[in-house]
């Protein structure tokens, strides 16, 4: 528990005014908090390090909220877009973050309490002390030891509030009929598979959208069973292979099997539990995994983006084993041969003929393998704090957090999540272009939708092409939208029971 105390001990810096909170309906300040303890988690919305301890900061505000405990959210963005409080709310909304959230503008609350890593877990005792600072996911038993010390401590000073602080909030999220669709397939007879996140479920269309099967209870969970009573916790990548769908079921930390004939989800790989940062991998069932994010099939092989620990694995479906294929584990945009290669959070796939595609979103980038000389190669992309928005030149463009593509001949669709764009990269004459953006005059309105004069894209999470159009997973608009490359029109598919 020491190892997380710094010297000197100092007292907390209080937070700027004018900065918007979320989960709040007032601002919090030090003063107000005097009395309880403080559990400041400074994070940004992109990081898996950050979403790996949303889970632990969840379970722990269980168990002290009958305390004079007080978890605050420090969203101090990495990105241009995390830096918009619009799109911190989204992101609070998707991660389902019960506690406050200061949106850190210009990250000046950051720099106040010299933090220099996401994430950072840092500790006010109710005398308005920091005691506690660390950096790094896996810190549950550190934070709640030094929780229950200072508790106790300050139940004996006297200094502990006698209650828990009322912190009202009357933001209320909106239903809808989808909730962050992550990622989409399509089949080569035209059935769409979804992943209909924040509901837990996957949702196989035609394509006109009208929904044939719904799979998942909707309860968040690790259960396999038939279509009804199958649990998911906020999947992502789906593919189709036959009559099977393969998903990587990102918070369960597994790879799922839905096979549509015989009406079974099963575990195919995972244990439920986040893997290690490095595994040697095995069978699959035995294996656990980090954070899986998209899939990809050629043959009997599945390939998973596991953007948890910077790496894409391998599931055999002939021999069931699960082993790492490319990426060190370390986080960077190095390449060469797979195994030495660095990848930074991979998060979307796509294979055609002898490469294998994907999307590296912590450095903005779009990368390649060639599954026949297993070399790692970059198209588009140059570092961790290398983003933007521009086209040119492959050398030249900028991408901004990519997490979604489909790559059809010499074309790659790259949906430029946090550009709120898809982008074209036309392998041929190494070009970067932008189809739909935010000025796009083609966009359109929902029907009824009387406050907007278009409906842009925000943050899109994939791309997937099927006769001549491009099917999309509006992600942060709750929708599924087409865009008809012979017109250059964007509609809304009619997602439909």
């Amino acid at each position: 528990m020491f190892e997380g105390f710094f010297p000197p001990l100092a007292k907390a810096p209080d937070f700027p005014e004018g900065f918007e909170w979320i989960n709040a309906d007032e601002p919090l300040t030090i003063p107000k908090l005097r009395g309880s303890v403080v559990v400041l988690d400074f994070w940004t919305y992109c990081c898996i390090n950050c979403m790996h301890t949303l889970p632990t900061l969840a379970q722990l505000e269980e168990k002290y909220r009958d305390k004079p405990v007080v978890f605050i959210g420090v969203h101090s963005g990495k990105f241009f877009t995390e830096q918009e409080a619009s799109n911190v709310k989204s992101a609070v909304a998707r991660y389902e973050i019960r506690h406050p959230v200061v949106v850190d503008k210009e990250m000046q609350i950051w720099r106040k309490f010299q933090v220099n890593a996401w994430p950072t877990i840092l500790i006010i005792d109710p005398a308005g002390t920091i005691v506690y600072k660390q950096s790094g996911e896996g810190q549950r038993d550190e934070i709640d030891d030094t929780i229950d010390v200072l508790l106790q401590n300050h139940a004996k000073k006297g200094t502990l509030a006698k209650s828990p602080l009322q912190i009202h909030n009357s933001w209320k999220i909106q239903d809808h009929l989808l909730s962050f669709p992550g990622k989409i397939s399509i089949s080569k007879t035209g059935k769409i598979a979804l992943s209909d996140s924040n509901h837990n479920r996957i949702l196989v269309t035609d394509i006109s959208g009208k929904i044939l099967h719904v799979i998942g209870s909707g309860k968040s969970g690790l259960g396999d069973g038939d279509f009804a009573s199958a649990k998911f916790f906020r999947p992502q990548g789906v593919v189709w292979r036959g009559n099977e769908i393969f998903v990587a079921d990102t918070e369960n930390h597994a790879l799922r099997k839905i096979n549509l004939e015989k009406n079974l989800v099963e575990t195919v790989v995972g244990t439920g539990k986040q893997g290690p940062w490095i595994s040697a991998g095995g069978k699959g069932k035995s294996v656990s995994i980090t954070s899986p994010w998209d899939v990809a099939v050629r043959d009997n092989l599945i390939y998973v983006a596991m953007a948890g620990n910077h790496q894409i694995w391998m599931y055999d479906t002939e021999s069931q084993t699960v082993l790492p294929y490319a990426g060190s584990g370390h986080e960077n945009i190095i390449d060469g041969p797979v195994r030495s290669a660095q990848l930074a959070q991979p998060s979307g796939l796509s294979i055609f003929e002898d490469n294998l595609y994907f999307a590296d979103s912590e450095v903005s980038a779009i990368r390649k393998i060639d599954l026949a000389s297993n070399h790692v190669e970059t198209i588009v992309g140059r570092g961790l704090f290398e983003f933007g928005y521009q086209d040119g030149n492959v050398g030249d463009a900028l991408l901004q957090h990519p997490l979604g593509l489909c790559a059809v001949s010499d074309t790659i669709f790259v949906a430029d999540t946090y550009n709120s764009a898809i982008r074209i990269i036309d392998l041929k004459n190494a070009q970067v272009a932008t189809l739909i953006g935010k000025t796009e005059k083609n966009l359109v309105c929902l029907p009824g939708n009387l406050q907007c004069d278009m409906l842009p894209l925000y943050e899109p999470s994939d791309v997937e092409f099927y006769g001549n159009k491009l099917y999309i997973t509006d992600t942060n608009n709750h929708l599924i939208r087409t865009f008809d490359l012979s017109t250059n029109s964007l509609d809304t598919l009619d997602v439909r029971i």
